[in-house]
């Protein structure tokens, strides 16, 4: 119908008989939580479909950050992204260190490599980069100056589930890779968190802090730690949503590029240089200006069609939470920048009517 609510995105669900099935066997065990059979199976079943080995299931993406800065014992500056979502900024806050942000690349919206080292102090811990939209961060750049100023990486990648860089899982990368399994995510578990990570004994650590900092026997407390723990209720439905996981990949990347086709040659429109690989989590679309932004929005919600200013504001301009530090590029791209209503069950017809709708609004 035209006028039925299109929002910016719905969750992909697997067919509920499924996520039935497992509840099924988590009745039957009687267990709920406490690292439960539902939630070992949906932890390295996630991480075998990424190649990878060592993966902490958590509550949520903002819980699996504050876990990645408290295992790798962090005290102190954390530069990191101003384009991204309070959650980022928040986590650092919470772990009891200092954001310090870094203004970002004006065509990826990821941290620009060329800012960061003067953002150095002797105060600086670890840099949090974001993978912006589930578009990849400039890895090797990154990396290579943590590693010549002695400073940890934790990735922010709440965004960039099945992406890849170089040929392997973005969540290869860094110390430690932070994702989410919120319900808007790729892969979701209604909500729901991961924690990568190549060292193994960091692996461990971080499963010893999510149970309360439990030695492995559980016979001393060996950590300082918290409750941290998916419950095998949520692990169920994202076990059961994990075998769509390339079907909702290949939709996306389908509807995305039928956007862009259709907007592709308007000049008053922009969009988000995608460095190789990306999972096509969102479609941004960065407007001329803002009254322009403002128009289009104000005709799509006429039509009952509910895009999103994502991120904005730039979280430096967050006043109340830290001191400003003038971010021009952030600033400017989050004053222009609008999300197009892209998932799974959008139909291509209702694609090429919002396309349809943000052309005539620029005439």
């Amino acid at each position: 119908m035209a006028n039925k609510n299109i929002y910016v995105t719905m969750p992909t669900l697997a067919p509920l008989g499924e996520v039935t099935e497992n509840l099924q066997k988590v009745w039957e065990s009687g267990i709920m939580t406490h690292n439960g059979p539902i939630l070992q199976e949906f932890e390295r079943k996630v991480a075998e479909w990424h190649g990878l080995k060592n993966h902490v299931v958590v509550v949520n993406g903002t819980i699996a950050l504050q876990l990645a800065i408290k295992a790798l014992e962090l005290k102190g500056e954390i530069i990191t992204s101003p384009f991204s979502f309070i959650a980022t900024t928040s986590a650092i806050m919470y772990e009891g260190c200092t954001p310090v942000y870094s203004d970002i690349d004006p065509h990826t919206l990821n941290l620009d490599p060329a800012g960061l080292e003067e953002k150095i102090t002797d105060k600086t811990v670890a840099i949090m980069p974001v993978h912006v939209f589930g578009n990849p961060c400039d890895i090797d750049a990154i990396d290579a100056i943590a590693k010549r100023h002695g400073l940890k990486v934790i990735y922010d990648a709440c965004h960039a589930v099945g992406v890849t860089y170089r040929g392997k899982s973005v969540f290869a990368y860094g110390d430690i890779s932070c994702t989410s399994y919120h319900a808007t995510k790729m892969l979701n578990s209604g909500e729901g968190g991961g924690c990568y990570t190549n060292d193994d004994k960091l692996h461990e650590k971080m499963k010893r802090i999510r149970f309360f900092g439990f030695s492995d026997d559980k016979s001393d407390i060996v950590e300082e730690g918290s409750n941290y723990k998916m419950t095998e209720v949520h692990a169920s439905v994202g076990l059961a949503n994990l075998k769509y996981l390339q079907a909702a990949l290949d939709d996306r990347k389908k509807k995305y590029m039928l956007y862009r086709n259709l907007l592709s040659d308007h000049p008053a429109l922009t969009f988000q240089k995608i460095n190789g690989d990306c999972n096509y989590s969102y479609f941004p679309v960065i407007f001329d200006t803002e009254k322009t932004l403002l128009k289009v929005e104000k005709a799509l919600n006429a039509e009952h069609i509910f895009p999103r200013r994502y991120f904005y504001p730039s979280l430096n301009m967050f006043k109340d939470i830290v001191p400003y530090v003038s971010m021009p590029v952030s600033e400017g791209i989050a004053g222009r920048i609008l999300c197009l209503p892209l998932y799974y069950d959008l139909a291509e017809t209702d694609v090429a009517r919002i396309a349809g709708i943000v052309i005539d609004t620029l005439k």
